[in-house]
């Protein structure tokens, strides 16, 4: 079984070549709002939540290299905001009511959806969309509701949502290294 396991990862990171042009635009998209002042939101459920925190924190902290910090903010990580939006709005507006607060045009939401089809996700969304917000969305395969709602869409090769992480963990680390070695001295 784990041989089979090794040999899908591999196959679906061989596929992802595919996905090359979108990682760099994704990018270049970060960087230019980095460049005016911008920063970087980052929302997802659960497994994709552990990705947001872990992709500010290499923004906030570093990669690889000694560098000035890089403007990332994980909306997954202040329960007590998180609860008292869900008590009191419904869990679907826990990351769109925190970007209403704080989002700024030139900010770019990074937002992480294994399905493509959490409400909250979509609704984070379209309320970075209000604010001119540039959105850059990761999904998988059949991430169908966000299609027409982000500037970029990357669409992981797979359905399943172990593998999907995997990769979406991966781009995330490619995008920060990208960025990092555009701010390093």
């Amino acid at each position: 079984m784990i041989q089979d396991k090794l040999i899908e990862i591999s196959k679906n990171f061989e596929a992802l070549d595919k996905s090359i042009d979108q990682i760099i635009d994704a990018s270049k998209i970060m960087i230019s709002s980095l460049n005016k002042g911008g920063k970087i939101l980052f929302c997802g459920n659960g497994g994709s939540a552990a990705d947001a925190q872990h992709l500010a924190a290499e923004l906030i902290g570093r990669y690889k290299k000694k560098r000035d910090p890089i403007a990332g903010l994980a909306l997954t990580t202040d329960t007590s905001t998180i609860t008292a939006i869900a008590n009191d709005f419904g869990y679907e507006n826990i990351f769109s009511r925190q970007i209403s607060a704080l989002g700024k045009p030139n900010d770019v939401l990074y937002a992480i959806s294994t399905s493509g089809k959490s409400e909250n996700i979509v609704m984070a969304i379209d309320a970075a969309r209000k604010r001119n917000m540039h959105v850059i969305g990761i999904t998988g395969e059949n991430g169908n509701l966000m299609d027409d709602k982000c500037d970029l869409l990357i669409k992981v090769p797979s359905k399943s949502p172990d593998r999907i992480q995997e990769m979406h963990i991966a781009i995330g680390q490619i995008i920060c290294e990208i960025i990092e070695n555009q701010f390093s001295n």
